[in-house]
């Protein structure tokens, strides 16, 4: 596990980056004159620019190795971030939350191939798991800072908070990126913390496996673009990004609207509250998934939670049921995501892992650009705050019936019983 905590960084700082829209969305609204509307599509426009560069991205990983490539992604993705301090209206709102996607497009399909050259199936729930602690650690210690520092900063060189803010946590993310280039190791043979008896039982309980998945999964990259059950992995995370970025997007609000209170430490402070309680069942559920064997199960289960927490955080209007619904939710929407990528991990491999999990990462995140239009639209159809959050739900909802179709193969390659690796661990 010694690359999985700064790869849990890393998610961490890409989180931050991709979230703290929400928390100047006032601030952003005032100063550049954008409704609604406009901001839902701005925020959700991120994903259109992440999905078209995804492929691209993951075969390049694949064939450079994770060292250089996600490094560049990090170093580009902050800078990127950084340059959101020039949105102005809503023309450079939408260009800038697109070259920003551009710019991160690959990143953590990246990581998930990169799971599957150091991690045999049976492990990789609780490695991905790990990496996953990035996504609460962002919103846990990543919401009061954001809070923070649109509370101190502001009028320093003539900059508004919001920018300051933007500017901060982007480079941030990029110096990150520079540090990830020294520290990374693409492949277990040039690994120095592992011995030359280690490296070869390891490559080879690897190797072991993508034999049994060429066996029953795609064999190529064109293959995998094409198979069902990659195109079903894609509906399911779909339905996940649905539901975790609707939330993601407006929690900061809802908490700021249900305390009376403008969005600053008090709001981060609670608005952490979730994520503290996604970080604490993380590692518990994933680590127990996997001595178990049951992937699929328990990523029902957890999406299901995720579903009826959004449904429940609509039935009150005082802070601490609305903010007990949250926790519900984002434990169900955290933890699932793991689980559901030790799915095609264990169903793809070689070039078909890159380009299938490059496929779903960049249509299923599409989902990201749908849920804050969606929720926007469908409180318009109905006038009603309530109808939008029921229709994120109603999103996990889907993905709970998809996950209970998968295939027995898939099934089958996930529980797969090849050794496991006590140097990968290490």
């Amino acid at each position: 596990m010694r690359l999985t905590p700064f790869l849990a960084l890393m998610f961490a700082l890409s989180m931050l980056d991709r979230s703290n829209v929400g928390f100047v969305k006032q601030a952003l609204q005032v100063d550049s004159n954008i409704g609604n509307a406009a901001f839902a599509l701005g925020a959700g426009i991120f994903f259109i620019g992440y999905a078209v560069f995804e492929i691209p991205s993951n075969l390049m990983l694949h064939r450079v190795g994770a060292k250089v490539w996600l490094s560049r992604i990090m170093v580009t993705w902050g800078l990127a971030s950084a340059a959101m301090m020039f949105a102005h209206d809503e023309t450079s709102f939408y260009v800038l939350r697109f070259i920003l996607g551009v710019a991160e497009a690959g990143f953590s399909p990246g990581v998930i191939l990169y799971s599957t050259y150091w991690f045999p199936a049976r492990e990789r729930g609780k490695a991905l798991g790990v990496y996953y602690f990035g996504l609460p650690v962002a919103l846990v210690l990543g919401s009061p800072l954001s809070g923070f520092l649109l509370e101190v900063m502001g009028g320093q060189l003539g900059l508004r908070n919001w920018q300051w803010m933007f500017i901060i946590e982007g480079l941030a993310a990029s110096i990150a990126g520079i540090i990830a280039f020294f520290y990374l190791v693409s492949k277990p043979r040039d690994a120095r913390w592992l011995t030359s008896n280690e490296k070869s039982a390891l490559e080879a309980a690897i190797a072991a496996e993508d034999r049994e998945k060429i066996a029953h999964g795609p064999a190529t990259a064109l293959h995998a673009l094409r198979n069902w059950q990659v195109l079903r992995f894609v509906a399911i995370y779909f339905a996940i990004q649905v539901s975790v970025y609707g939330v993601i997007f407006y929690l900061p609000t809802r908490i700021s609207e249900l305390t009376g209170t403008a969005i600053g430490s008090k709001v981060g402070l609670l608005t952490a509250i979730p994520w503290l309680c996604a970080l604490i069942a993380l590692r518990f559920i994933t680590g127990m998934a996997d001595a178990k064997g049951k992937h699929r199960q328990f990523a029902i289960a957890m999406l299901a939670m995720a579903a009826a927490g959004i449904a429940l955080s609509t039935l009150g209007q005082h802070l601490a049921p609305v903010l007990i619904a949250f926790c519900i939710a984002t434990v169900g929407f955290v933890v699932v995501q793991p689980l559901f990528w030790t799915l095609p991990t264990a169903y793809l491999s070689g070039t078909a892992a890159a380009s299938g999990i490059a496929l779903i990462g960049a249509l299923g995140n599409l989902g990201g650009f749908i849920a804050p239009t969606l929720k926007t639209a469908v409180e318009a159809l109905f006038q009603s705050q309530q109808a939008g959050m029921l229709a994120l739900a109603s999103a996990g909802v889907l993905g709970v019936l998809l996950l209970l179709s998968i295939g027995a193969h898939a099934r089958r390659a996930s529980a797969m019983p090849f050794g496991s690796s006590k140097a990968a661990s290490r």
